[in-house]
């Protein structure tokens, strides 16, 4: 994983989000294991990439990739019944889309890349075994058209959204995603199915093995607000299995648990985790912290204090009390965003070294507001 390696040093902000991501999940990893898997995840990063000229050159998705149970889906597919795939950002993800359309009608959702001509490359190997990508403006119209004609939907869905409003566990940690898939279960009668996938050594001249979950069907007996959380837990769990079977083939350089949308807080300063250091001098800046936590409420948010600090009664903040800023100094790389009023310069090039992306050391209230919040 040389080319991995080379990632994690040349592109701090990829590293620190992945290691960050792994100290932060439920794998309880040790800090060697985080920084192994983070080099090893930005080498499959880099491998998918490489990979395009390959898929574009593709005459048969068999070439490549395989699936060990394809049956029910085609099964359903041939007797016109539409299916929805939901599926996350595993290995060479592209090669879900490819290898299902070489055997069953699809279309899949698509984000756009600004650079048009890069977009219609990528749009063009995505189609070239018959399926079609639709933009996300498209999704709901499209997307029903797709699964009343009995052809199946792909969504990727372990991308963060919190502007769409729906939260649930993912990893051990809560996390926002798009109930699109689950909507449109509920909504059509279609199952959903969990498509998952991974790179493995070479072997009969695959490369990439894929499976399927069993068909999740909606009970339309039950409310919408009952099925739709059933069913995307279901699909979320078969989902994180193979992530958990794979863990280094999954994009843990994504900011996958940011808790809130572009509304407020500027995306430089759009993290998911925060530490706040004090020194000796905490009452002037109860008012700030109380600030920082509104900003913040659902963000992982902790504070370090000296020992005999008297701390503002905040919710769910986790506290550290420490003697000498010399204890401080081990790596924690649990933390993305750093907001330091310690006067210890040193402490922020140590923090940085770990996980922490942004450092504040800004102790007025107002222009601190002015610095991480969009004008009102």
């Amino acid at each position: 994983m040389l080319l991995g390696s080379l990632l994690y040093y040349l592109s701090p902000r990829l590293r620190k989000i992945a290691l960050s991501n792994l100290a932060l999940s439920d794998l309880a990893l040790t800090e060697v294991e985080i920084r192994r898997m983070a080099r090893r995840s930005l080498g499959h990063l880099i491998t998918t990439y490489l990979e395009y000229p390959r898929l574009a050159r593709l005459k048969k998705a068999s070439e490549i990739a395989y699936c060990v149970n394809p049956e029910e889906a085609e099964r359903l597919i041939a007797s016109g019944q539409g299916v929805i795939f939901f599926c996350g950002h595993q290995s060479n993800w592209e090669l879900l889309f490819l290898e299902g359309t070489s055997r069953m009608p699809g279309v899949a959702i698509g984000r756009p890349v600004r650079q048009k001509q890069l977009y219609r490359w990528v749009v063009s190997i995505r189609e070239k075994f018959g399926g079609k990508v639709i933009l996300p403006k498209e999704a709901v119209k499209e997307g029903l058209r797709a699964l009343r004609s009995g052809k199946f939907l792909g969504v990727v869905g372990d991308q963060g959204m919190p502007d769409q409003g729906y939260r649930a566990p993912f990893l051990g940690r809560m996390a926002y995603t798009s109930p699109l898939p689950a909507l449109l279960c509920y909504r059509t009668g279609a199952p959903l199915m969990t498509a998952t996938i991974h790179r493995e050594n070479e072997r009969g001249g695959h490369h990439y093995q894929i499976r399927y979950s069993a068909p999740i069907w909606p009970d339309r007996t039950k409310s919408s607000e009952e099925e739709i959380p059933r069913l995307m837990r279901e699909a979320s769990t078969f989902l994180e299995s193979g992530i958990r079977a794979h863990p280094d083939q999954w994009l843990w350089a994504h900011n996958r648990w940011k808790q809130q949308s572009l509304g407020t807080i500027k995306r430089r300063y759009r993290y998911d985790s925060l530490l706040v250091v004090l020194g000796k001098q905490v009452e002037p800046l109860v008012p700030l912290i109380q600030q920082l936590r509104r900003l913040y409420p659902q963000e992982l948010f902790a504070i370090w204090a000296e020992e005999g600090s008297q701390l503002p009664d905040l919710p769910e903040v986790e506290l550290r009390y420490y003697r000498s800023l010399d204890e401080l100094m081990k790596p924690d790389l649990r933390y993305k965003l750093l907001f330091n009023f310690s006067g210890s310069r040193a402490l922020t090039r140590q923090l940085k070294r770990g996980a922490v992306i942004e450092a504040l050391e800004i102790e007025d209230n107002e222009e601190l507001m002015r610095r991480i919040c969009h004008a009102r």
